[in-house]
């Protein structure tokens, strides 16, 4: 999946995140990724891919919308554009493009805000075969999934119309750069967002698993965000003797923390979540979803996704 700087020809950097491969694996393949060249020095033609369930008829294509603006775009931004909205399929459930949903405005208001968040991707610099994963990840009726809810911590609102799940690791220092920034969002958008926290400790990260196990515990005091929030501030603190000072400093019961630590039941806990995530085929943490699909976007594009969301 590539994006590029408009007019630039260079490639994007990526959300960063963890994952497996190790630290020192890790250093090298995102060195690699910053001096990556792009196929062909430019963005890829806009080739026609279809949606095969698109069926509009008369097949007259859609290049204007009201209420999508696309004064900015270049002309090959507007000729992706162009077939991009009418070559994917509507978000409302009809066998009709998103222009064609769009332009008969007594059908779904959805169709206006995908279109919108097209013209979104094409002037972020995305090629058409990314946007348009993008957009399946985003409305395919087949790509939304469901998380348990079964022992999970919620901040925000809990009737929210937009529920963030976030799988995430203690150790992980992308985890640590989202936490500040998802902490931030929750308060810019609050009673309209929520966020669903999932472990998600890598065995890379030696101290991720008893970090979470920690959180579990502290949770059954009533303090699971407390120390949540604790374990982010001081990811490098994270050894046992740093747990205990934690629950101290939140004023647990020190016995109680410590037997619920080593609960087999807590690491149950943690376990499930982490299986979870890897249905969900979770490749690195943080991974987050949007009322169930993924959100594969750099971070700072969050609020505006989560905007949109509430326009559908």
């Amino acid at each position: 999946m590539k994006r590029f700087e408009r007019d630039s020809g260079r490639p994007a950097g990526a959300r960063k995140h963890c994952n497996e491969l190790g630290a020192v694996l890790l250093a090298v393949l995102c060195l690699a990724s910053l001096g990556a060249s792009c196929d062909g020095g430019g963005q890829r033609a806009s080739q026609a891919n279809p949606d095969p369930r698109v069926q509009d008829g008369d097949g007259e294509r859609v290049d204007s919308i009201e209420g999508v603006d696309i004064s900015e775009l270049t002309d090959s931004e507007v000729e992706m554009w162009t077939a991009l909205v009418n070559e994917r399929l509507s978000p409302c459930g009809e066998p009709v493009s998103v222009a064609r949903c769009a332009a008969d405005k007594g059908r779904c208001g959805a169709c206006v805000t995908a279109a919108r968040y097209i013209t979104r991707l094409v002037m972020e610099g995305y090629d058409k075969p990314t946007i348009e994963e993008h957009f399946k990840g985003r409305f395919d009726a087949a790509g939304k999934r469901e998380f348990s809810m079964d022992g999970g911590h919620v901040r925000g609102a809990p009737m929210a119309r937009v529920s963030i799940v976030e799988f995430s690791d203690f150790q992980c220092p992308y985890c640590g750069q989202a936490h500040p920034e998802l902490k931030r969002i929750l308060s810019e958008f609050d009673g309209k967002v929520n966020l669903l926290f999932k472990h998600y400790p890598l065995p890379s990260h030696s101290r991720a698993e008893p970090a979470a196990r920690a959180a579990e515990a502290a949770g059954r005091q009533g303090k699971f965000w407390e120390m949540h929030d604790l374990l982010f501030d001081h990811q490098r603190q994270l050894e046992d003797v740093d747990l205990r000072g934690y629950a101290q400093t939140l004023g647990l019961d020190a016995e109680r923390f410590a037997k619920d630590l080593e609960d087999p039941e807590v690491a149950a806990k943690v376990e499930a979540d982490r299986k979870e995530g890897e249905a969900a085929d979770i490749k690195g943490t943080p991974s987050i979803f949007i009322n169930g699909r993924p959100f594969n976007e750099p971070l700072k594009m969050l609020p505006r996704y989560l905007a949109e969301e509430l326009d559908l």
